[in-house]
């Protein structure tokens, strides 16, 4: 069964922006799910890109967000999902999957205003089926952020990693207003839920790409694949599948979510706030 998602995710200004997600369910169940890992499969490339795409007036610019991957053969089942934030709230999501093929990739292309932080997480996944064999699977995350500055008292300018001194005190800026804002809200959760934070290793989702190549703090390198694995089937069905508010128009407005990894390595806790202010508390034990 094939079905075509449409978000209607407002900007800063209520800028309209449309964001068509291809999702395809397979026995009517979400299709991001773990599997154990095909030694013999991986993928050839894979990435995640924010990029300053046009300056469209006095007031507005374009930024394309792009995602794909490649595996190394095809098939039975390809998707990526990617999630952006500006100055950390939640503000898309697109997710495309597709059967029998090697292949994914899709491109959108969204307006703001505004000097802005832009950051989008992707995880990149595989699903290999081999007649009576196991199902088997693949798996990567990968992110990208761009800072763009727009102010009357400076030229429109954006980059990855500051190259001058005005360029640096921009990102500096950004930054600290946006860990401040962060840091309240988590916080919060860690008040509401009562949790001891120092028996933990708090990482923004926006962060787990950077354990692409190392595992996961707390956990053992031959259990971090699984965990992450396990991690991103959980995220896709509470909260990638749970943002999108039907029942109002308001924006999606919900800040990075907070992952806190137990240090004695027994399980993690996922926190994070919706738009509507509900909070919410997933465990996922090792």
């Amino acid at each position: 069964m094939r079905k075509v998602w449409l978000y209607w995710i407002l900007g800063p200004l209520a800028l309209a922006i449309l964001i068509a997600s291809y999702t395809y369910y397979f026995k009517e169940e979400a299709v991001i799910k773990y599997f154990p890992l095909d030694e013999g499969s991986g993928f050839k490339s894979f990435g995640t890109s924010l990029n300053f795409a046009s300056q469209e007036d006095d007031d507005e610019y374009e930024i394309s967000w792009n995602m794909g991957s490649e595996s190394n053969k095809s098939m039975y089942l390809r998707q990526d999902v990617s999630l952006l934030y500006v100055n950390g709230r939640l503000k898309g999501v697109v997710s495309k999957w597709e059967e029998n093929t090697a292949e994914i990739e899709k491109e959108t292309s969204l307006h703001g205003e505004d000097s802005q932080k832009y950051q989008a997480i992707s995880f990149h996944h595989g699903e290999i089926h081999k007649g009576k064999d196991p199902i088997k699977s693949i798996q990567a995350t990968s992110k990208d952020e761009l800072y763009v500055i727009d102010s009357p008292h400076t030229k429109r300018t954006a980059f990855k990693k500051p190259s001058n001194e005005e360029e640096k005190e921009w990102k500096k800026r950004l930054d600290h207003s946006i860990r401040q804002q962060l840091e309240v809200q988590w916080e919060e959760l860690i008040t509401n839920y009562g949790i001891n934070k120092d028996a933990y290793t708090l990482v923004p989702l926006t962060k787990l790409a950077d354990y692409e190549e190392q595992p996961l703090p707390g956990t053992k390198e031959e259990d971090s694949e699984r965990i992450k694995g396990q991690l991103w089937e959980g995220l896709y069905k509470n909260y990638v599948l749970g943002i999108s508010d039907t029942k109002s128009s308001h924006p999606i407005q919900s800040y990075i979510p907070l992952i806190l990894f137990d240090k004695k390595g027994e399980h993690l806790i996922v926190l994070y706030e919706d738009d509507t202010g509900k909070k919410h508390r997933l465990i996922q034990r090792y």
